[in-house]
């Protein structure tokens, strides 16, 4: 499976983007998805993630104001980000985990940068 992560970019406080992921490959494998980032001098951490159900999970920091989906027919993944504070700025990266080797694959990160 590869993922394949986009969207990213400047907004200003208060603004909005929306996030894709695009799965390729063995996608038949795909369990759950999420997203997480890293922000410069931070580890990296869970923002957001849904099962292969459709349940999701926000980290508190942005629960109300991002929402995670997913399109099985498209084979995609996103992320609505409302409301953006420069708090949100991180390189933002996409993950599914596998029913199959290697059990978790990462897409290749997409900046957010958010100013005030």
């Amino acid at each position: 499976v590869q993922l394949q992560a986009s969207g990213g970019g400047l907004v200003q406080a208060g603004g909005s983007l929306r996030l894709s992921c695009a799965a390729s490959g063995s996608i038949f494998s795909i369990k759950g998805m999420a997203w997480y980032r890293q922000a410069p001098g931070k580890q990296r951490e869970m923002v957001a993630a849904i099962s292969s159900g459709g349940s999701t999970n926000y980290a508190d920091s942005v629960k109300g104001r991002f929402t995670i989906s997913r399109d099985n027919a498209k084979n995609m993944m996103y992320l609505q980000m409302n409301s953006l504070k420069p708090e949100d700025t991180a390189i933002y990266y996409c993950n599914a985990d596998l029913a199959i080797l290697p059990h978790r694959v990462w897409g290749q990160g997409t900046l957010v940068t958010v100013s005030s």
